[in-house]
């Protein structure tokens, strides 16, 4: 399952780490993070509890780059 969550996220190299903070997650597929279109669209695993994946995936970020934020 994707999904696709609006980002706030000030620079491409910021977007970068936060989408290899994203992609490195258990239960995370993939990832992809736009800096231009300030969106990041998550693939799951099958099976995965979205929501716990979700906070696990924002915490990643924030430890990536402090000033991110995923609006879910």
């Amino acid at each position: 399952m994707k999904k696709k969550y609006k980002i706030e996220v000030d620079c491409a190299a910021c977007a970068n780490k936060m989408e290899d903070a994203a992609k490195k997650t258990a239960g995370v597929k993939d990832a992809v993070v736009s800096f231009m279109a300030q969106k990041m669209e998550i693939e799951f695993e099958e099976g995965a509890e979205i929501s716990t994946v979700m906070k696990n995936v924002s915490k990643a970020c924030k430890k990536a780059e402090p000033d991110c934020e995923i609006f879910q």
